[in-house]
């Protein structure tokens, strides 16, 4: 196995180490020999999204790299949850986060490899604490953690300022620090990174490996993602940028990426894909000459899309795309892909046995005012369905027209198009 000495270099230039410990140090020892490593996942939701993506494509970068990967999944700290400056979350029972545990396992999976000398190991910290009790826990990691320094940190700060916070999510940090501790002693894991919301915590326990165990170990931080205005990625108009696709849908997915900030560009080239330093590069000059082309935003939700649904969902948005804007067969598409893309774009309801002619559906559908100017539209040659160029005002369309058994596309002109449902 070798091990590629510029990791280090190819981190700091993709903008991923916001925190470390000693840089020196840390680089030293992934020169020497596979590092074993570990970041952790809470399933406090039945997904992981965008920011958890950062940790995940990380871990990657560190395995390709030689090193070798413990991607834990916290079953304990799942129950309990990092404390947020919202408040208090609501507590989720033993089977819903047992649940969301293999379902966030399942998620990770297909980014890491479980074969070969650095092979993968996955993890569940409700192993080493169901079986500890109250007072051994308060006796062999309590006592390392002045209540003042716990205090201090900023999330804490905030809670209490904002009305206080309960004794569970104040003793998260002990709990996490454990994980470091554990994985430490019994699997000789001496890195750790994460979220730099998460440094407190990752710290923590580094700070409790030298306390307990008297050893030296290694730690980083990734950014958090934001937008140009200093606000948080993460959310669409639907809600969270979730990596299920039941949750959020891939089209969706794909358009996210599509649409962020010329100014972004670059840097979540950087972070989110593998693409090499010369090809992020000649992408950024490409996308700085020409803006208006859009091919920064194109290679990004190509290549993202493509790590997280797959090559084959990644072209059947893309067909889709194409498609909605007169550039394709309609007639080859998925029912969901056009579904997905159709809920983005705007999509009328109409019933099945009572099908309205292509006059009144371009009316409904808010594509004309009124059927005498639907009917124009028509007459001029504006109107299409699913593509198809529409003439007679007295079309009604059928079963034939239903794209998988129940999606019909309106367009007027070149770019303004609403689905039809037909149920």
């Amino acid at each position: 196995m070798s091990l590629d000495p510029t990791l280090l270099d190819d981190l700091e230039w993709r903008g991923l180490l916001a925190h470390s410990t000693d840089l020196d140090a840390l680089r030293e020892a992934l020169a020497s020999g596979s590092v074993r490593f570990y970041v952790g996942f809470d399933p406090t939701a039945p997904s992981l999204h965008l920011g958890n993506l950062v940790q995940i494509l990380t871990a990657k970068r560190l395995q390709d790299a030689g090193h070798t990967p413990y991607a834990l999944v916290g079953g304990a700290t799942g129950m309990i949850g990092d404390p947020r400056d919202s408040g208090e979350r609501t507590l989720n029972d033993a089977d819903t986060v047992s649940e969301w545990v293999d379902r966030v396992r399942r998620q990770i999976e297909p980014f890491l490899s479980f074969e070969g000398e650095n092979a993968a190991m996955m993890v569940n910290n409700l192993d080493w604490t169901q079986g500890l009790s109250t007072i051994d826990f308060l006796r062999d990691i309590g006592k390392h953690f002045p209540v003042n320094r716990m205090l201090a940190r900023e999330t804490v700060k905030r809670r209490l300022e904002a009305g206080g916070i309960s004794y569970t999510e104040f003793s998260y940090v002990l709990l996490q620090s454990m994980d470091f501790l554990s994985l430490y002693r019994e699997h000789g894991v001496t890195l750790q990174f994460g979220g730099s919301d998460q440094w407190g915590n990752i710290t923590g326990g580094a700070e409790l490996i030298r306390r307990a165990a008297g050893a030296t170990v290694h730690a980083f931080a990734t950014p958090l993602i934001t937008k140009s205005d200093g606000t948080k990625y993460g959310k669409t108009e639907g809600g969270a940028l979730w990596l299920d696709p039941s949750m959020l849908s891939p089209y969706s997915f794909y358009q996210f990426w599509l649409n962020v900030e010329d100014e972004k560009v670059g840097e979540l080239l950087r972070i989110f894909t593998f693409l090499s330093r010369a090809e992020i590069e000649e992408i950024e000059a490409t996308h700085a000459e020409k803006p208006f082309l859009r091919a920064g935003q194109k290679a990004l939700a190509e290549h993202v899309t493509t790590l997280v649904h797959g090559a084959e969902e990644t072209a059947r948005i893309q067909a889709a795309s194409a498609a909605l804007f007169g550039g394709g067969d309609m007639s080859t598409l998925s029912a969901d892909t056009l579904g997905a893309a159709l809920g983005e774009a705007g999509a009328i309801t109409v019933d099945r046995a009572r099908m309205p002619s292509v006059t009144d559906l371009l009316v409904e559908a808010g594509l004309a005012k009124s059927k005498g100017e639907a009917r124009r539209t028509l007459g001029e040659g504006g109107a299409y369905l699913n593509n198809v160029r529409v003439e007679d005002p007295e079309l009604v369309p059928t079963e034939d027209h239903l794209i998988g058994g129940r999606w019909m596309v309106l367009r007027k002109g070149k770019k303004s198009f609403k689905g039809v449902e037909v149920r």
